[in-house]
């Protein structure tokens, strides 16, 4: 039987199961402050959750160089949510010295826009070496955007395999590019069927840009929502509001408001007709 989870804790962690991270802040402070050690894991998924770049930062850099390294890789993403890419490379670098093979993407996209493409492809070849589900996928868009279809074609087919359904997202993509539409929509389809962690919002867009079916695309983005992906709820926000349904979009805009995600900032107050360029 798994222990019981101590009381602040638990109350945290259905806050955030909620999506109410900016709650769950508050409480998880206090079951810091308690001594509550699965309350230090919860506190930092509510700052990242909440797009809490500085505050994240500032803990999760003392609890690193209070010797917690598997806090590097969370470490990371909070100084490239500052834009501070040299400390968050420095802390993607130190969770992969410590066997956070998962620090890798991160680190690879961060590199990617740094046009650091030879390093980026490295990092994530190891990662990918190394059994990481997300490498194959993002190894394969990083030569795809780099105009290199013959080597996207090279690693999305060495990597392919069922147990890992991004990599059948990341070989349709790749036959998408290629023109062969048949064998991408079946690909899709499949990484959908076992649980691909950007399955339905790949098929949707796929959908919408290769096969021009604006409902099946909808119906994909919506299950992308339901299945939690990450980046789904600005997805479908950005496919209602270039299907003309802006008032739609809001509620899912604001959700990708409530993360952090920039993107999803600057379309919001596009559509509140804002100008953040002296912000």
């Amino acid at each position: 039987m798994p222990p019981i989870e101590p009381k602040l804790s638990a109350q945290g962690r259905a806050l955030l199961d909620a999506g109410r991270a900016a709650d769950a802040v508050e409480v998880l402070r206090r079951a810091v402050a308690s001594g509550e050690e699965p309350a230090l894991d919860l506190l930092a998924r509510a700052y990242l959750d909440n797009g809490s770049w500085a505050a994240a930062a500032e803990w999760l850099g003392a609890l690193v160089e209070g010797g917690r390294p598997r806090f590097a890789g969370r470490l990371g993403v909070a100084r490239a949510g500052l834009g501070d890419a040299n400390g968050a490379e420095d802390a993607f670098r130190t969770a992969l010295e410590n066997g956070e093979i998962a620090a890798a993407n991160d680190l690879g996209i961060l590199l990617r826009d740094q046009n650091r493409f030879g390093e980026a492809v490295q990092v994530l070849t190891r990662a990918a070496e190394q059994g990481d589900r997300q490498a194959p996928d993002n190894l394969v868009a990083l030569h795809l955007e780099a105009g290199d279809l013959p080597a996207a074609i090279e690693v999305a087919e060495r990597w392919v395999a069922d147990d890992r359904p991004e990599t059948l997202t990341a070989l349709a993509e790749v036959r998408a590019a290629a023109r062969r539409d048949d064998e991408a929509d079946e690909l899709h389809r499949r990484a959908c069927e076992l649980g691909g962690l950007r399955a339905h919002t790949a098929y949707g867009t796929f959908l919408l840009t290769s096969r021009g079916d604006v409902d099946r695309a909808e119906r994909e983005f919506r299950d992308a929502v339901r299945h939690n992906e990450s980046g789904s709820s600005f997805a479908l926000a950005q496919f209602l509001v270039d299907t003309g349904r802006p008032d739609e979009a809001r509620p899912h805009l604001q959700v990708g408001v409530d993360h952090g995600d920039r993107a999803a900032v600057a379309a919001l107050a596009e559509l509140d007709g804002e100008d953040l360029s002296d912000d």
